[in-house]
């Protein structure tokens, strides 16, 4: 059985979804700063899972992976000329550097490589957070 929730729930997860997005992103930073930049890759790929997850639910798709979450990104709003490939392609580049960085061995990012990331994620949220608010 299908649940549903009010419009109100809606809004109030998609709020609190971009909030972690940006509080990821603030984390992120603090990680590059202080070199740590394997748990920085994660936090980049977070902040930018948290505002797709928001972009979902806002439009009333749901997701139970990770991979899902990049399907229905893929198919809902690349396919649809919504969303660009080349910003989905950031969040696909995260997604693959997270799951490297988070289980095989022997995998560092070097600075460079999260200096010229950052940007890139943070330029996907404000994009993503503009396909939210229309």
């Amino acid at each position: 059985m299908k649940q549903t929730i009010d419009e109100e729930s809606i809004n109030g997860l998609v709020v609190y979804r971009i909030q972690r997005s940006k509080e990821t992103m603030a984390e992120a930073k603090l990680m590059i700063d202080e070199g740590y930049l394997n748990g920085a890759i994660n936090r980049l790929y977070y902040a930018c899972y948290y505002i797709v997850i928001a972009l979902l639910i806002k439009n009333g798709i749901s997701s139970q992976t990770h991979a899902g979450a990049k399907q229905m990104l893929g198919l809902h709003f690349v396919v649809t000329g919504k969303l660009s490939p080349k910003t989905s392609s950031i969040f696909a580049t995260l997604f693959e550097k997270r799951h490297s960085s988070d289980y095989d061995d022997f995998t560092y990012y070097d600075k460079d490589t999260l200096e010229k990331l950052y940007p890139q994620a943070d330029e996907f949220i404000q994009t993503i957070e503009k396909l939210i608010e229309t």
